[in-house]
């Protein structure tokens, strides 16, 4: 294997659906017979079950994984990604062999650790204190070693003043604090996290993939991590495995596949109006009338690509009464990073219609999919109203002349003045 510490080939796991016995007592002794005894194929599964429609014996199975095969090296980072139910716990599952496969092989070497969810092995009617030592028995750790980290998992948790107390009378926020604390000074050589990052208030998930990122890096140790945050695998991982209804989709370089899964799981959205307030999105102060994304003339027709300049225009209902009102553009990759921040400028509005107009020049985003979403301040300071995603839409890759046809690197991609100079070469 090498420098390889995971291996999957050929993976695959089935699960059966519905009832487990047959509904008849003889029926049931048969089975256990043909089974366990003779060591044949179940008389009342899969294709053989007398009487009973193809369509039938499908519905009572289900394919969570089908023909898996990757390779993770020591140090590498993966993020696997999918929507629910492709199959990303389960894979993770069988990976940590909690769960047997159906056929195929994992080989993995080092020891494992998994976090498949947040809390493990905690009990509610013991102490913080005591439950750091029974969840970190639990995730693998020895006594010697969480005595040694004791310290360091309090100060993690920011939770000292509260070391003596049930976790029973914990807050979610505390009692994440504390189960993610311990599972973060595991000493393992691969470490399995599922969605961990999915609880918690947002400066803690940040200390959270601060702490992922120093035991990737320093520590060289192998991750494989799920998650739904787009933004939290680009940062933290290096390579990603996208699961799609059971099976591989695609595999390879981060940031591309995840772009890929962004752009074929969302639908571009590049206009939308509505007739009456009432109809449209809004609250009692303010209310969209429409907005939409407007390409140069020139590649109107043509996909996108990010020579292209493009106009965003948008209406909405001033409903506020007379105000001083402002609004802001924001673009999100669909990987959830904020590319930027347009305000406008303020003027006084009367109550009535308010329109406005955006232009992003061309050569200055990366390829890739993006998001937009309007907000509309009071004041400079009070938002009315945030329309969250109105607009999508997917850049395509240019190249002209530049010799290179790799992935290019970046949220932008801005055409700067770049030059080079030859003078009179000085030999030595």
């Amino acid at each position: 294997m090498g420098d390889v510490v995971i291996q999957v080939e050929k993976l695959s796991k089935m699960y059966r659906l519905g009832t487990i016995g047959t509904g008849s007592l003889r029926q049931d002794i048969q089975r256990w017979w043909t089974t366990s005894i003779l060591k044949k194929e179940d008389p009342f599964f899969h294709g053989s079950i007398a009487g009973a429609k193809a369509s039938t014996v499908q519905l009572q199975t289900l394919w969570a994984l089908r023909d898996i095969s990757f390779e993770v090296k020591h140090g590498e980072v993966w993020g696997i990604i999918g929507n629910n139910g492709a199959g990303k716990s389960t894979l993770l599952k069988v990976i940590s062999r909690i769960v047997r496969p159906t056929c195929g092989t994992v080989r993995g070497m080092g020891r494992i650790s998994s976090l498949l969810e947040v809390g493990t092995g905690f009990h509610p009617e013991l102490s913080g204190r005591e439950n750091i030592f029974l969840s970190g028995y639990i995730l693998g750790m020895s006594k010697v070693e969480i005595r040694t980290k004791f310290d360091e998992i309090v100060a993690f948790s920011g939770l000292d003043r509260f070391l003596d107390t049930p976790v029973k009378r914990y807050s979610s926020g505390m009692y994440v604090r504390l189960a993610f604390a311990v599972a973060a000074h595991l000493e393992p050589d691969i470490l399995i996290l599922d969605e961990v990052l999915a609880v918690g208030d947002a400066e803690f998930q940040k200390k959270c993939l601060g702490k992922m990122r120093e035991v990737s890096q320093s520590e060289g140790r192998t991750i494989l991590f799920v998650s739904h945050s787009m933004q939290a695998i680009t940062k933290l991982c290096q390579k990603a495995l996208w699961l799609q209804d059971g099976t591989v989709k695609e595999s390879g370089e981060v940031n591309q596949v995840v772009s890929n899964y962004a752009s074929g799981t969302h639908n571009s959205t590049v206009k939308q109006s509505w007739e009456a307030p009432e109809q449209a999105p809004g609250n009692e102060y303010v209310r969209f009338k429409s907005v939409e994304l407007v390409p140069e003339l020139a590649v109107r027709d043509a996909p996108l690509d990010i020579r292209a300049s493009i106009t965003v225009k948008f209406e909405f209902w001033n409903l506020s009464g007379r105000s001083v009102l402002n609004a802001g553009l924001h673009l999100y990759s669909f990987a959830g990073e904020c590319i930027f921040d347009v305000p406008s400028s303020s003027i006084i509005c009367n109550q009535g219609l308010v329109t406005g107009e955006c232009s992003i020049p061309g050569n200055l985003l990366n390829d890739g999919s993006y998001y937009i979403s309007l907000n509309v301040v009071k004041d400079t300071s009070v938002e009315l109203f945030c329309y969250e995603a109105c607009l999508s839409f997917t850049m395509e890759d240019y190249r002209g002349d530049i010799q290179w046809y790799g992935k290019w690197m970046g949220a932008v991609r801005p055409m700067l003045p770049f030059h080079l100079k030859q003078h009179a070469a000085i030999l030595q």
